[in-house]
């Protein structure tokens, strides 16, 4: 595997989990409790991701592995947030969905 995709994972995972945090503090804050459960999957997805980020940093043996599930979890985050019409969810799904495809490619070379 090469550095720039080692590179492109990394980056899509850390520009992700900046997003699923602001958008987590975001929905924290709008009325109701609909945005309370989304707010559970975007900091799920900061947390994966930031996971993943740290094990490629180091190239564990396990980023595949790890990377496998952050592509899940961005996944989810990234459906969850289409269906609110919200700049920071908009910016969290396309970062999620960034993500998810940037683990994807990485567990496929592995």
């Amino acid at each position: 595997m090469s550095d720039s995709e080692y590179q492109a994972c990394l980056t899509a995972c850390m520009e992700c989990m900046v997003a699923c945090e602001r958008c987590t503090i975001a929905l924290l804050r709008e009325p109701g409790d609909a945005p309370v459960g989304v707010a559970r999957l975007t900091r799920d997805c900061g947390a994966t991701c930031w996971f993943a980020a740290r094990f490629l940093a180091r190239r564990s043996e396990f980023d595949a592995e790890v990377c496998r599930l952050c592509a899940v979890v961005s996944e989810a985050c990234a459906r969850a947030c289409e269906k609110y019409d919200l700049e920071y969810c908009r910016a969290c799904a396309i970062a999620s969905r960034l993500c998810a495809e940037r683990c994807r490619d990485l567990t496929q070379l592995a």
